[in-house]
């Protein structure tokens, strides 16, 4: 095995335009793993529910000490542009892999949010640093890049719920740890093949303060975190609530954690299509398009059953889990000299309000019923229309 011997490209090297598709697709493969731990979660939560007799707000509040250490990430991408942070995402795999797969024989209620605490403070660094690493090799092609690194988040969200319905049922939740073995090798391997890639900044602008920094991000910020807002519960009820909703309707944990995989699995296509689109259409189409069909969609969820969701629910991952991508490099390259910093600001804040949209669509969920939780994730996405035309306009970027 070969060492990936590279680095981030700076703007005078001859690299600055080309898209390494060796370097972001190691860096993917990272992401895939970590990921597909991370994903262990929702399907999990049915037997959790039922072990430790826990309520819907309870449950998303697991979902919360996964999601919190999250706010770390802005505090992690200023290190990133500065110093080289390639070790977090080296070792983010094998303490991910720990972590999740003891939740299967966790004695508490309060060890299952330790071990998650764990598996959120690994997670972060890997999305802060790794992101940045691998849209750092994207060069001209950011949204690919950005598309190709969400394909990694796709596919193991796509992968674990099967991995882990399958070992519950044939091995018993008892053997879920010895699923942590994957995450070991992944870190093995990814020391090899990143040792020589560096996190850091190429125009970083050291003269520059932080907070001057910030303040110039926030025409794009804000917007971009409204619209990741009203996303975000969409995101709770399919990311999150779907095995236990189709549980509540009668689907036996097998259905629940397949029709998990196939809406995350949509999704990786659709990450991959979206990145790569808005390069060449423009990042605000493509977000305008993605928040138009999602709602619509979610409504026929509710309304058909059976079968005939199946491609309801392709649909639905295909396009509501377009949009983290496109945002991602429009912050990257609204900002090349903080990039990292950026970008951490970015998913720090939207993985806070990812959590904080799981809550309360569970204390919906609690007091109205989950039909009547879903209806509001339904209707909501549309509220960030009107915050698309607060993101700054860009030129389409030129095909290579």
């Amino acid at each position: 095995m070969t060492t990936l011997a590279t680095t981030l490209p700076s703007a005078a090297s001859a690299d600055a335009e080309r898209f390494q598709t060796a370097g972001v697709v190691t860096v993917t493969g990272g992401h895939a793993v970590n990921d597909t731990y991370t994903s262990f979660l929702p399907p999990l939560l049915p037997s959790l529910i039922q072990s430790f007799g826990l309520s819907n707000t309870q449950a998303g509040l697991l979902s919360v000490f996964l999601q919190w250490p999250s706010v770390l990430q802005p505090f992690i991408g200023y290190l990133a542009d500065r110093t080289n942070l390639r070790y977090l995402v080296i070792l983010a795999p094998a303490i991910t892999g720990i972590a999740m797969s003891l939740l299967g024989v966790a004695p508490s209620y309060a060890w299952l949010g330790i071990l998650l605490l764990i598996a959120g403070l690994s997670s972060a660094a890997m999305h802060s640093v790794g992101s940045v690493i691998a849209g750092g090799l994207s060069g001209g092609k950011l949204g690919r890049g950005m598309g190709y690194w969400m394909v990694g988040g796709g596919l193991g969200y796509t992968i674990g719920p099967l991995i882990l319905v399958t070992t519950i049922q044939t091995a018993g939740i008892q053997a879920m740890p010895w699923l942590m073995l994957g995450g070991l090798v992944t870190s093995a391997v990814l020391y090899v093949r990143l040792r020589d890639v560096t996190s850091c900044t190429p125009d970083y602008d050291a003269s520059r303060p932080w907070r001057q920094a910030v303040r110039a991000m926030r025409p794009v910020l804000i917007p971009a975190l409204g619209i990741t807002m009203v996303r975000s519960f969409m995101s709770a009820a399919f990311g999150t609530y779907l095995p236990t909703f189709l549980r509540w309707e009668g689907s036996t944990l097998w259905i629940a954690g397949a029709a998990f995989a196939l809406f995350e699995g949509a999704g990786m296509v659709g990450a991959l299509t979206a990145g790569a689109l808005s390069d060449r259409l423009g990042r605000r189409q493509v977000i305008t398009i993605s928040l138009l069909v999602a709602s619509p969609l979610m409504g026929a969820f509710l309304v058909f059953s059976g079968l005939a969701r199946i491609p309801i629910l392709l649909a639905l991952g295909f396009t509501a889990l377009s949009l983290m991508p496109v945002l991602m490099a429009m912050m990257q390259e609204q900002f090349p000299e903080n990039r990292a910093l950026a970008n951490g600001i970015f998913l720090g804040f939207s993985f806070v309000i990812q959590a904080t949209a799981t809550v309360i669509l569970g204390m919906l969920s609690d007091r109205f019923g989950m039909r009547s939780a879903y209806i509001f994730a339904a209707v909501i996405p549309l509220v960030g229309l009107p915050l698309v035309r607060l993101l700054p306009k860009e030129e389409r970027c030129a095909t290579r």
